[in-house]
């Protein structure tokens, strides 16, 4: 019997996608700031990892640039008009990659563009992490029944904090301070309780 297939991650075989997060998605794809910020705390950390990153603009000509604050500007955009972010540029660079073994993906919308690309990834062998609280569409029912089916096809369905810690492995690296320093309290901060009034 096959063993399992585990989805352990190592930054050295690792590539991360950032799919479409542009200017006119901002108002009507649902939690679109939410789903931004976790993109850009994965690209963060990547960065501190040495996690190359790959982003692409669906027909940026009409949907606008990739928003500033995914923190992406320094990265080439590759333009598309298929749903699948593997466009010729992007096979190109996967190609001179053979070490590859796991592609991270982010970005919009989960049932178009995150879809298509997580099943050309998994078809090239590659396993894919789906990271659910940086993936959103402008319908919920949609993302939701996207993620099944992303499940169901064989990706692997994390959070921007599990799949960080995936890569890191042991609090002891030498990065963790760095990869972890936009991490949320584990525990929510309570205002102070208010100072009693003292006897006049």
């Amino acid at each position: 019997m096959a063993a399992p297939r585990l989805g352990r991650l190592c930054p050295g075989s690792s590539i991360l996608f950032l799919c479409d997060m542009q200017e006119r998605f901002r108002h009507s794809v649902a939690f679109f700031p939410q789903i931004v910020a976790a993109a850009a705390r994965v690209l963060q950390g990547c960065r501190e990892l040495g996690v190359p990153a790959v982003v692409t603009e669906q027909r940026p000509q009409v949907l606008g640039p990739t928003v500033p604050e995914l923190g992406a500007h320094d990265l080439p955009k590759h333009p598309k008009t298929c749903f699948s972010m593997v466009v010729p540029a992007v096979e190109a660079e996967l190609r001179a990659r053979p070490h590859l073994t796991a592609a991270l993906l982010c970005g919009i919308e989960t049932q178009a563009c995150i879809l298509h690309t997580a099943l050309d990834l998994l078809e090239r062998g590659l396993d894919v992490h789906v990271v659910v609280d940086a993936c959103s569409s402008r319908s919920q029912v949609d993302r939701l029944v996207a993620l099944g089916r992303l499940r169901q096809s064989g990706a692997f369905l994390t959070t921007a904090e599990s799949l960080l810690l995936l890569l890191l492995r042991d609090a002891a690296h030498p990065r963790f301070r760095q990869v972890r320093r936009d991490t949320p309290p584990t525990r929510p901060r309570h205002a102070p309780l208010p100072r009693r009034a003292r006897p006049p």
